[in-house]
């Protein structure tokens, strides 16, 4: 049986959020984003991320908190077609008309996602923080392998079959053999001030700090049969790396009220991040897997991000919000400066709106756009991004004067994205790759002011 799930998820997981945001960063914690996506401009316990400033506004003094579970899934997915071994005759220096084609499937799943979120308001000041996986969260698995493995292997039979006279190529004539277990979470931990300068103004000031920490284990063999001799098509590759890293966040946010308008904005400027590499067991030959060298450093940055949103309530029981993001995806530093291959940072445009439909019930629901920057030197197999629109709803029920409970769902449809080469994965032969994905995020909060 042919198995190529392998090495190739040690890069795929480092760049694979499991929620809604830029190309690296989470977005969402909580489940009042599930339900309604723009939440820039809220003054409820979620503002501790997303509007911080806002929290002058909450109606109480005293201590509130909030805490959110959620359960992310999300493919992966590369439907690719490439000149390889079909029907070659190892006599002649040519492929066939007829493409491989091969649907590869990768899965990350993240069925536990905790956050909290927590402020202590008394008159005009208001101390908060938060706790959450801002990145990362999950697992990855591809089951059926990777095209850029497997056609970098076929172009290795490819070579071998042409000093054999009279061979011809078939799937049964090689084998691939591999396993992989990875993990990647960025926490973080942020802890802020926000001030209420009069009836309508605020600001916040506050830092973030993140540790990053990720696990990598996996092998990769591949044979050829005796049908081509028996030649060792590849050296056996063994990897067995730990990396960490961690840095610093500062965040400044503005929040304003006119009327029936509620203005909140926030920057989060770039945090330097490397991660740093503690290897047990690294075989690659031909410094295949240099990047994963004991006490190698690998830069992670997380982009800057501004976050500009506008409240407005229509009626006491029907408010709405639109929002917009800015991530500088391509000013923070990636391995192999990858960063330098997008052609933007990426614009995220948000809409929301909730109804009271009862003192006890509100309905809401929202949408997202995300465009990334993209171009086909920034796309690869273990690494690629999408543009997409996102919808999401939900509910918060009124348990009690002091505590609500939120409930969403949010799914993500992307745009498949086209990669065709005449250099394939560096093998000298044509192809091409369609990238697509899809995400699924449930999540349950409950608020509560002591």
């Amino acid at each position: 049986m042919r198995r190529f799930s392998l090495i190739s998820i040690v890069m795929l997981i480092v760049s694979i959020p499991t929620f809604a945001g830029g190309i690296l960063t989470n977005t969402n914690q909580h489940a009042a984003f599930l339900r309604m996506l723009s939440r820039g401009a809220t003054t409820e316990i979620d503002a501790a991320l997303s509007n911080p400033a806002g929290l002058a506004f909450l109606p109480n003094d005293g201590f509130h908190m909030g805490l959110s579970i959620q359960s992310a899934f999300q493919t992966r997915n590369i439907d690719a077609s490439f000149f390889t071994y079909n029907g070659f005759d190892g006599t002649k220096p040519t492929v066939s008309d007829q493409p491989f084609n091969k649907y590869y499937k990768g899965k990350a799943a993240a069925p536990i996602i905790p956050s909290l979120f927590a402020a202590y308001k008394k008159g005009d000041w208001t101390v908060s923080g938060f706790f959450a996986i801002t990145a990362g969260g999950g697992k990855a698995s591809f089951d059926d392998g990777l095209p850029m493995f497997e056609s970098l292997a076929m172009a290795g039979i490819f070579q071998t079959a042409l000093k054999k006279e009279g061979k011809i190529v078939t799937p049964d004539m090689y084998n691939i053999n591999s396993a992989m277990d990875g993990k990647q979470y960025i926490y973080s931990l942020q802890l802020g001030l926000t001030y209420k300068i009069n009836e309508w103004l605020s600001a916040f000031a506050g830092g973030r700090m993140n540790y990053f920490t990720g696990g990598y284990k996996g092998f990769l063999r591949a044979n050829l049969k005796d049908a081509l001799g028996g030649a060792q098509l590849m050296d056996p590759l063994e990897l067995d790396c730990d990396q960490t890293g961690w840095g610093l966040t500062p965040v400044i946010g503005v929040d304003a009220k006119f009327g029936k308008f509620n203005i909140g904005a926030k920057y989060e400027f770039k945090t330097n991040l490397n991660i740093e590499n503690d290897t047990k067991e690294n075989t690659a030959a031909d410094g295949a897997l240099a990047a994963f060298k004991h006490g190698v450093n690998t830069p992670n940055d997380i982009p800057s991000m501004l976050s500009v949103a506008v409240a407005y309530e229509f009626i006491p029981t029907l408010r709405a919000s639109v929002e917009y993001h800015f991530y500088d995806d391509k000013n923070a530093g990636m391995a192999d400066n990858k960063q330098k291959f997008l052609t933007k940072g990426t614009n995220e445009y948000l809409a929301g709106i909730e109804w009271d439909v009862t003192k006890y019930l509100t309905l809401s629901c929202g949408g997202q756009i995300t465009d990334y920057g993209l171009s086909d030197n920034f796309q690869s197999d273990t690494s690629f991004s999408c543009d997409s629109y996102t919808l999401g709803f939900g509910a918060k029920l009124k348990l009690s004067e002091r505590a609500a409970l939120n409930v969403g769902y949010m799914w993500t449809n992307y745009d498949d994205y086209t990669k065709t080469s005449k250099n394939y994965n560096n093998t000298g032969l044509s192809g091409t790759n369609v990238y697509s994905r899809t995400n699924k995020v449930f999540g349950a909060s409950i608020d509560y002011r002591f």
